[in-house]
């Protein structure tokens, strides 16, 4: 018992939650890989890449979280360019699937670099958030570097994965208000960016499809457009003039849930994994409707708004506004995904390759989730010690207390090896 306390610290509200849901993902990537195990014959094939990866991930949950939050804050210096740059490689020369270029091959193994620019921009805005905070708010030159380092990140990923870029921007702008920024900025900036969008897509809308396949990259924008185009048509179709082949993936989801019920069909029972496309990875959710039912549908909901409570939770306990921030930003990146990628599979938005995190099967995006995990539990070893000090401060009478214990002290000369950049109250240049 004391080597499982000593490797699984932190949060436990957060270490429960996030093996709850590899359980969940490990039963259900299983039950819809069986495309997978029926093109390559390999019936444990899947299942045990999965299962190899997600152990993985507990390893870099492991690491992380015994990791001092303030290292954190270097990751961008090196992050950030490798992400841009490995960005600008993948338009021209990424691996192409379904007409999008988000992937690099490398041995075998697909790599999405977005998953790391995210995690770049993410770190990046709560060290901008974080530095010269005061009564009045952000400091007014955060907001100028946040538009900069998260505006090119998100115009990179754009033109091949918008949801992807939507959703990273929706994460910072909520970062922004938490971190205090000036509203009128925010009310500006969501201004602009609500007024774009609608321009851009009047545009889609408004523009013959062989016009828009005349533009570079124009094959992402008829795809955009067939999407929104179907998502707002609400006109009723008898069902026996539906066309179930040219919307496979609308119709096998919303079959999925419709004939769960309650209870589901019980794990490995699904029918609609056989026939719809990307069932263990964009549109899991249906699955996990399908098997469990409705009960298991709301039990993973209620997973996923406890990570954003319990990261609510650690925040309010920080006495910094750097590792405050990260937490939130982290656990609203997730949660937004998440939602958004449940909403796709009910048929509350438009079909994205949103992948669900810590459920779907993936790659780089299941590991990255992994590290985000890790530095959540990292900054609630932190808020810990800071009870302890706080608590020890109470029973030693005042002239008796010279200051925090020597845990605190020695973790405290660790994490500062360059005071200017790991300091989060210092003031923006």
């Amino acid at each position: 018992m004391d080597f499982l306390k000593n490797v699984f610290k932190g949060d436990k509200g957060i270490w429960a939650i996030f093996l709850v849901l590899c359980l969940i993902s490990v039963l259900e990537v299983f039950s819809a890989s069986s495309t997978l195990t029926y093109r390559s014959g390999d019936h444990w094939g899947p299942i045990t890449q999965h299962a190899t990866l997600l152990i993985f991930g507990v390893l870099i949950v492991i690491i992380a979280h015994n990791i001092p939050y303030k290292w954190f804050k270097l990751i961008p210096v090196l992050l950030y360019p490798v992400s841009v740059g490995l960005l600008v490689f993948v338009m021209f020369f990424g691996e192409r699937v379904n007409g999008a270029a988000r992937w690099l091959p490398l041995g075998g193994v697909s790599f999405q670099p977005s998953e790391l620019a995210k995690m770049a921009v993410i770190i990046s805005t709560a060290f901008f958030l974080s530095r010269g905070q005061s009564d009045e708010g952000a400091h007014p030159k955060a907001f100028k570097y946040i538009l900069i380092t998260s505006g090119l990140v998100c115009l990179l990923i754009f033109p091949e994965n918008y949801s992807t870029a939507a959703l990273l921007f929706a994460t910072v702008f909520l970062m922004m208000f938490v971190g205090r920024v000036h509203w009128r900025k925010l009310v500006y900036l969501g201004g602009s960016i609500a007024a774009a969008m609608a321009l851009f897509t009047a545009f889609l809308l408004v523009t013959p499809n062989s016009t828009l396949s005349q533009i570079p990259m124009g094959e992402r924008f008829t795809t955009w457009k067939g999407r929104i185009v179907d998502f707002t048509h609400h006109e009723k179709v008898p069902p026996a003039k539906y066309d179930i082949d040219g919307k496979a993936q609308d119709a096998h989801s919303h079959i999925a849930i419709a004939t769960s019920h309650l209870w589901g069909k019980g794990p490995g029972n699904s029918v609609e994994r056989d026939f719809l496309s990307q069932a263990f990875s964009d549109f899991i959710y249906a699955i996990v409707i399908e098997e469990m039912g409705l009960t298991g549908g709301v039990v993973v909901v209620v997973l996923y708004i406890l990570l954003l409570m319990r990261a609510g939770h650690i925040a309010k306990k920080c006495d910094r506004s750097f590792p405050a921030i990260l937490v939130v930003g982290i656990a609203l990146l997730l949660v937004t995904q998440a939602l958004f990628n449940m909403m796709v599979a009910v048929g509350l938005a438009p079909i994205t390759g949103q992948p669900l995190p810590l459920l779907s099967k993936g790659g780089t995006s299941t590991l990255i989730n992994c590290a985000y995990i890790g530095m959540l539990l990292s900054v609630s070893r932190y808020t810990a010690k800071l009870d302890e000090q706080r608590a020890h401060d109470q029973a030693i009478p005042m002239s008796v207390s010279t200051g925090p214990s020597d845990e605190v002290q020695t973790d405290q000369m660790v994490a500062e090896p360059t005071a200017e950049l790991l300091n989060e109250d210092s003031a923006l240049v």
